[in-house]
C-alpha cells in the first residue's frame, strides 16, 4: 500500500474537545434552507459583536466567502479527510480565541459523509469531535405533523449526538404554525427558530452551487436583510446562550501544525480574482508559517506577474464565467509562458488547469484560447464529478512522488481531453477499493490537478513546494 503523505480518514480520532460553547446548524438533508439560516443568525449577531467566529464543515469553499463577509473574520473550513481529526480541533479551537459567539454551519444531511458506511467526514462526526450541540434544520413548506416523526429519527439515530433544537423553516401560516409547534409539543426540544416562507432573501445560485460573493452586486443589502430576518424569527432568550463562547482550560492539544518559519520568505503569486477565488483560509495561513509571502494578482486584469517572485499557485474557480475576459489578455499569456518556461515553479488545480490549458469552452460550447502551457483542451457540459479521492503519486519526482498518497476533493463538470499521457496520479474513491482511474499533469516547473489539497493536511507536499520556489529564487 502506498505510503500516506496526508493524515486524511486513516487517522485515529482523537478525544472531544471539553464544551465551552458554540454550535453546529445542520441540516436534515441539502436543500433545507441551511446555509439561509446559518447567513440569517450570523448577520444578527454581526450587528451587535465583531466577535463571530463561523466555521463550515466539509471542502465547500463559497459558503465560508459568504460567511466572510457577513462577519468580517475569515471563516475556517473543518474537513477530517482533508487535513485530520486532531488538525480539526486544534483549528477550531486556536479561531474560536477571543471570539464571543461560535456558529458551525454543517454539510448536507446531519449524518452524510464521505460514504454511507461510516459517519466520516459529516457534520454528526464534526460536532461529537467538537463536543458541540446540533440545531436541526427541517423544511416544514410540504409537511405538518410529521415533522415529529423526522426529529424523532434524528433525535434518536446517534446516542452520542446531543440535539439542542431545531429550527422549522418555510412554514407557511399562522395556522401551520400552530399545527407544527402543537406536534412538537410531544418531545422535550426547544424550537429555536420559526422562519416563514419568503422569496424576499435570493441568493443566487448556478452550476456549482451558489454564485461567489466577488460576483455579486447588493451584498449590503443582502446583509441588512438577512439581519432583519435572523433578529425578528429566532428565539434569541434559548439561541443567543448556546452560541456564546465561554473562557475555560483547553483539553491538551497539538501544537500548530507549524512555526513561523525563520529562513527568508518566499513570494508566492496568488490568483486571486473573481475567476479565481477558492482557497482556504487556514491552508493559506499554514503556508505563511513556512515561510510564504503571498503576492496576491489578478489573471483578469494584470498583464504581467508581480516582481520578484519565486512561485505561482493558481487555485480553483469560475474560469469558465470569465473565459472571454481570461482570452483577451494575450500579453499575459505570453508573459505566463516565457516566465512557467524558465521554471518558475507553478502549482495548479481544477480552475488554474483549466486555464492553463490550450483552450477552455464555456457552458454555451464557444471555444477560447487558454495560456497553452498543457496539452489538453477543456471542455464544459459533462456530469458532476465529486468526490472525496485518495491520490497516489505515479512521477518520482512530482510534489507526491512515486509511493506516496494525498487525500483531496474533485468537484467540477469540465473534462480535459486528451487526458495526460503520463499522468501524475492514480486515483481511489475514499468508499472503493478499486481505481477511479488517473489524471493530473506534470509539464515542467508545473503540478497541475483537478483534485483540491489542503496543505495543512499534506504538509509533505506544501514544504515541497516551498522548498522548490526557494531553489528556483537561488537560481
Amino acid at each position: 500500500m502506498a505510503m500516506v503523505v496526508s493524515s486524511g480518514p486513516l487517522s485515529p480520532s482523537p478525544l472531544a474537545l471539553p464544551h465551552r460553547g458554540g454550535l453546529v446548524m445542520a441540516g436534515e438533508r441539502s436543500g433545507v434552507g441551511k446555509t439561509t439560516v446559518t447567513l440569517a443568525i450570523l448577520a444578527a449577531l454581526g450587528q451587535r459583536s465583531q466577535r463571530v467566529q463561523s466555521f463550515k464543515v466539509g471542502p465547500d469553499y463559497i459558503d465560508p466567502m459568504f460567511h466572510q463577509r457577513v462577519t468580517g473574520r475569515p471563516c475556517y473550513n473543518l474537513d477530517p479527510v482533508l487535513t485530520s481529526p486532531a488538525y480539526l480541533q486544534e483549528c477550531f479551537t486556536r479561531h474560536c480565541e477571543g471570539a464571543e459567539f461560535v456558529l458551525v454551519e454543517g454539510v448536507m444531511g446531519l449524518f452524510d459523509g464521505a460514504s454511507g458506511l461510516s459517519e466520516v467526514a459529516s457534520s454528526a462526526q464534526v460536532a461529537k469531535l467538537l463536543n458541540l450541540p446540533v440545531v436541526l434544520v427541517v423544511d416544514c413548506g410540504r409537511l405538518a405533523r410529521s415533522v415529529l416523526a423526522i426529529i424523532h429519527g434524528f433525535r434518536h439515530f446517534d446516542a452520542d449526538l446531543r440535539l439542542a433544537g431545531v429550527v422549522l423553516n418555510r412554514v407557511a401560516s399562522d395556522r401551520h404554525r400552530e399545527i407544527l409547534s402543537q406536534a412538537l409539543g410531544a418531545i422535550d426540544l426547544p424550537i429555536l427558530g420559526m422562519l416563514p416562507r419568503q422569496t424576499e432573501i435570493t441568493i443566487p445560485d448556478r452550476h456549482l452551487g451558489l454564485v461567489p460573493t466577488a460576483e455579486l452586486t447588493g451584498l449590503a443589502t443582502l446583509v441588512d436583510q438577512l439581519a432583519d430576518f435572523g433578529r425578528h424569527h429566532f428565539d434569541w432568550a434559548q439561541l443567543e446562550p448556546l452560541l456564546r463562547r465561554r473562557s475555560g482550560p483547553n483539553l491538551p492539544s497539538p501544537d500548530p501544525p507549524t512555526s513561523p518559519a525563520q529562513s527568508p520568505l518566499v513570494r508566492i503569486a496568488l490568483a486571486q480574482d473573481a475567476a479565481f477565488s477558492f482557497y482556504y483560509a487556514d491552508a493559506l495561513e499554514f503556508m505563511t508559517h513556512l515561510g510564504v509571502d503571498w503576492v496576491p494578482w489578478s489573471p483578469l486584469r494584470d498583464e504581467t506577474l508581480p516582481e520578484a517572485i519565486d512561485g505561482l499557485y493558481l487555485g480553483g474557480g469560475f474560469p469558465e464565467m470569465f473565459a472571454p475576459t481570461l482570452a483577451a489578455n494575450l500579453p499575459l499569456h505570453r508573459h505566463l509562458r516565457r516566465r512557467i518556461g524558465a521554471g518558475l515553479p507553478t502549482y495548479a488545480e481544477c480552475g488554474g488547469l483549466m486555464y492553463l490549458a490550450q483552450s477552455l469552452a464555456d457552458l454555451s460550447g464557444q471555444d477560447w484560447p487558454m495560456v497553452g502551457i498543457l496539452p489538453t483542451r477543456v471542455g464544459m457540459g459533462h456530469p458532476l464529478t465529486v468526490g472525496y479521492r485518495q491520490a497516489s503519486g505515479l512521477h518520482p519526482a512530482s510534489l507526491v512522488p512515486s509511493g506516496c498518497s494525498v487525500w483531496g476533493h474533485e468537484f467540477h463538470h469540465s473534462q480535459a481531453s486528451p487526458p495526460p499521457a503520463q499522468p501524475l496520479y492514480a486515483l481511489r474513491r475514499y468508499d472503493a477499493d478499486h481505481s477511479h482511474g488517473q489524471e493530473g499533469w506534470q509539464v515542467g516547473s508545473v503540478q497541475a490537478s483537478y483534485l483540491h489539497l489542503h496543505w495543512a493536511g499534506c504538509p509533505g507536499v506544501a514544504q515541497g513546494f516551498v522548498d522548490r520556489c526557494h531553489r528556483h529564487r537561488q537560481d
